[in-house]
C-alpha cells in the first residue's frame, strides 16, 4: 500500500543505525551499486591564511573528483567498464596499424610514379581501397566504443551524485551552509556532462597519440637517417634529424601554448558560473511568473537577467581572447608543419640519397609525429574546461562530504535519532538546534508527545519554530540531543508552501506515493473532502498546476495527501496560512475527524488554532538559542467560534467598566 511509500521516515533503531553509513546507491544502467564513502581529508592547518586555505582546498578538488569517479572501474562499477575500455585500446593500436600501412603504401605509390612503373601503380591504387575501408571501420569502431564508455560512466557517476543529493535532504541542506556549491542542478547536469566526456577523450587521444609517436619516429629515423650540414668547411653530422627536428617544433608549440593560455582553467570556471546564474535567473522568473505578473515587476526582471546575461558575455569575451590567442600558435603549427619536413629532406632528395617516396613518407610521419607531440596544443582549451568542470563537480561533492560528516556526528555534532521510551510516540531529549557553524538556534528542550496528542508550537516569527519541526522531520542534522519516535512508526510533513510536481493530477495528489498506488475513487473522495470538487474531473489531466492552482489550492491539496497516506504522526508547518479562517477551520476539524489517532506538530501563528489542539509549547527567543518557556494543556473546546466570542466578550467587559 501506499502508507509503506517515501513519504515515511523510518524510526526505529535499526533504521537509525542504517542512517549512521553513508552509503550511497548507484543508478548504473546494469543495476544498483554501492560507492565507498570518500577517506577522511585533513583539515586545512589553522595557521594557513584564509587564501592558502582556499589555495590547499582548490588543489585537493580534482583528487576528490577522481575519488568518486574512478570508482566506475571498481567493484560497484559497471560490469562493461573494462571490457569497453580494453576494447577501445585494441582499437587504438588497430587503427594506428592502418595508419602506418597508409604510411608505407604513401612512400610506394610515388616511388612508382617517379619510376612510372604504371602496373605498380595500378597494384597500388587497388590495395589503397582495403586500406581506406579499414581505417574508416576502425575509426566508426573507435568513436562508438568512447562514446560508450562516455555515456555509461556520466550515467554511473550521475546516478551516484543525485542519490547523494537526495539522501537524508542534502539538497535541501545545501541551501543552508556555507560552501562552493552553488547551482548544483547546472553541476550535475552540465559539469558533470564535461567532466566525464573529455577524461575519455584525453585518454583516447593520448594513447593514440604515443603509439602513433613511438610508430612514426622509427619511420623517421629510419627513413631520414643522419643529416651532415658544413659549418666553415667544418662538416657536423645530425643523426636523427627529422626526428629531432619533430621534436624541438612541438616542444615549441606547446610552451608557446601552456605560456599563453595559462588562465584558460579560471576563466572556463568563471564561464561556467556565469552560465549556471543565467539559466537559475531565468528559472527563477518562469517559477514565480504569477507573482511577477501580478506586481508588474517584468522590467525589474529584465534588468536582473540583463545583469546576469552581461556577465556571461563578458565571460564569454574573456574566454574568445584566449580562443584567438591559442588559435593562432594551432593555426600557424598547422601551416608549417607538413612544409618544413619537405624543406629538410630537400637536399637528400637533391643529392639523390632520398627517392620521391622516402620524402613523402618522412613528409607524413613527421607531421604525425608533430601532432603526437603537439595533441596539446589542439586540446588545451577542452582540458582546461574539464578542469573547470571537475572541479566545480568536487566542489559539490566536497559540501555533500561535510553533510555526510554532520549526519555522523563530527564537526558541532548531530541530532539522533531513536526510539522512545514506554507508549510516548515522540520525544525531544535534551534537543538542541544550531547551523553547521555551531551557532544556536534552539537550546535544550525537552518534550514528550503521546499517542493521539495534537501540540501547537508558538512563538514570535524568528524563534526557531520551523527549524525544529526540520529537526524533528530528520532534515536538520545539526545540534545536539536526540529525536526519539515510536518503534514503526511514520511521520507526514506539510509545509507551508506544498511542492506541486509536474504531470498528472492524480501523480500531484499522491506524492510523494506512486500515482497508480490509489484508484481514482479514491483520489476524488480525498479531493472531496479538502473542498477540491471541482478538481474531481481533471486528475487524469497534465498541465501546469505548480502554476495553475492558487496558494490555498496547493495547502488543501497537501491535506487531499495527508488522507490517503494516513501516517502516524503528522508535522504542520503553517499548512494552513493560505486559507481564510472558515476554511481552515473545516480543514482542521476534518483532519481531526478523519485521522482520529493521529499524533499532530503544529507550528503556527494564528490563535484560532489552538481550539484544534491539545497541547501548546511556547519558544522564546534568548541568548544562546530559542529556549522552551512555556509548556501548558489547552482546555477542551467543543465549538470555536463560541469560545472566540467569550474571549473578545471578556476583553471589552473591562474596557466598558473603564469608561463608565
Amino acid at each position: 500500500m501506499a502508507q509503506a511509500q517515501t513519504t515515511s521516515r523510518p524510526t526505529s533503531e535499526a533504521a537509525a543505525a542504517e542512517k549512521e553509513e553513508p552509503i550511497v546507491a548507484i543508478a548504473a544502467e546494469n543495476g544498483d551499486a554501492v560507492e565507498p564513502p570518500p577517506p577522511e581529508v585533513d583539515e586545512p592547518d589553522p595557521e594557513l591564511s584564509p587564501e592558502e586555505a582556499e589555495q590547499v582546498r582548490k588543489s585537493y578538488l580534482l583528487t576528490r573528483f577522481w575519488i568518486s569517479a574512478r570508482g566506475y572501474w571498481g567493484r560497484s562499477g559497471d560490469r562493461l567498464a573494462w571490457l569497453l575500455t580494453i576494447g577501445l585500446l585494441v582499437l587504438i593500436v588497430a587503427n594506428v596499424a592502418v595508419q602506418y600501412g597508409i604510411n608505407v603504401w604513401n612512400r610506394a605509390i610515388f616511388d612508382a610514379i617517379e619510376k612510372r612503373n604504371s602496373d605498380a601503380v595500378y597494384q597500388l591504387t587497388a590495395l589503397f581501397f582495403p586500406l581506406a575501408i579499414g581505417s574508416v571501420v576502425l575509426g566508426v569502431a573507435q568513436v562508438y566504443a568512447r562514446m560508450a564508455i562516455q555515456r555509461r560512466w556520466r550515467a554511473w557517476l550521475t546516478g551516484s551524485v543525485i542519490t547523494r543529493w537526495l539522501t537524508n535532504g542534502r539538497y535541501y541542506q545545501l541551501n543552508l551552509v556555507s560552501g562552493d556549491h552553488k547551482n548544483p542542478e547546472y553541476r550535475i547536469a552540465e559539469d558533470l556532462r564535461i567532466a566525464t566526456d573529455s577524461p575519455v577523450d584525453f585518454m583516447s587521444g593520448v594513447s593514440s597519440a604515443l603509439l602513433s609517436a613511438a610508430t612514426f619516429i622509427v619511420v623517421l629515423w629510419t627513413i631520414g637517417g643522419a643529416l651532415t650540414i658544413h659549418l666553415g668547411g667544418t662538416p657536423i653530422t645530425i643523426p636523427g634529424f627529422l626526428v629531432i627536428a619533430a621534436v624541438v617544433y612541438a616542444a615549441i608549440a606547446s610552451g608557446s601554448i601552456l605560456a599563453i593560455g595559462r588562465r584558460f582553467v579560471a576563466i572556463s570556471e568563471d564561464k561556467n558560473q556565469a552560465e549556471a546564474e543565467f539559466r537559475y535567473t531565468l528559472t527563477r522568473v518562469r517559477e514565480n511568473g504569477e507573482s511577477i505578473a501580478l506586481l508588474g515587476g517584468e522590467q525589474e526582471e529584465r534588468d536582473g537577467i540583463d545583469k546576469t546575461f552581461g556577465n556571461v558575455l563578458r565571460q564569454w569575451a574573456r574566454l574568445a581572447g584566449q580562443h584567438m590567442r591559442t588559435t593562432l600558435v594551432s593555426q600557424g603549427s598547422s601551416l608549417i608543419a607538413p612544409v618544413v619536413p619537405v624543406l629538410l629532406c630537400a637536399p637528400k632528395f637533391l643529392d639523390g640519397s632520398m627517392s620521391l617516396g622516402e620524402v613523402m613518407q618522412a613528409a607524413s610521419a613527421f607531421t604525425i609525429v608533430q601532432s603526437a607531440f603537439g595533441w596539446l596544443v589542439d586540446h588545451y582549451p577542452s582540458l582546461a574546461d574539464w578542469n573547470a568542470c571537475a572541479r566545480r563537480i568536487a566542489s559539490l561533492m566536497m559540501s555533500l562530504d561535510a553533510l555526510e560528516r554532520a549526519e555522523l556526528g563530527d564537526g558541532f555534532g548531530r541530532i539522533k535519532r531513536g526510539e522512545t521510551a514506554g507508549d510516548a510516540m515522540l520525544s525531544l531529549n535534551d534537543l538542541s538546534v544550531t547551523l553547521d557553524d555551531g551557532t544556536a538556534v534552539v537550546g535544550e528542550t525537552e518534550v514528550v508527545i503521546n499517542p493521539g496528542e495534537r501540540l501547537l508550537v508558538a512563538g514570535e516569527s524568528g524563534t526557531g519554530k520551523s527549524t525544529l519541526v526540520r529537526a524533528i522531520a530528520g532534515l536538520w542534522p545539526w545540534g545536539g540531543g536526540s529525536v526519539n519516535f515510536h518503534a514503526d512508526r511514520r511521520l507526514f510533513m506539510l509545509p507551508q508552501r506544498p511542492y506541486v510536481p509536474s504531470g498528472t493530477l492524480r501523480r500531484a495528489v499522491a506524492y510523494p506515493g506512486a500515482s497508480d498506488d490509489w484508484d481514482g475513487a479514491q483520489i476524488s473522495e480525498a479531493l472531496h473532502k479538502v473542498g477540491l470538487d471541482h478538481l474531481k474531473d481533471k486528475i487524469e489531466q497534465e498541465a501546469p498546476w505548480d502554476q495553475t492552482l492558487s496558494g490555498g489550492e496547493k495547502q488543501r491539496l497537501a491535506f487531499a495527501r495527508l488522507l490517503l497516506h494516513n501516517p502516524d504522526i503528522v508535522v504542520l508547518d503553517e499548512a494552513t496560512s493560505a486559507l481564510d479562517a472558515k476554511s481552515q477551520d473545516k480543514m482542521m476539524e476534518m483532519v481531526t475527524t478523519e485521522l482520529p489517532k493521529a499524533t499532530i506538530v503544529s507550528v503556527a501563528h494564528r490563535a484560532e488554532l489552538e481550539a484544534f489542539h491539545s497541547r501548546k509549547i511556547v519558544l522564546e527567543r534568548r541568548k544562546g538559542g530559542a529556549k522552551l518557556v512555556s509548556d501548558v494543556d489547552l482546555i477542551p473546546r467543543k465549538g470555536k467560534r463560541r469560545l472566540l466570542g467569550r474571549f473578545l466578550r471578556q476583553r471589552r467587559t473591562p474596557a466598558k467598566k473603564k469608561a463608565a
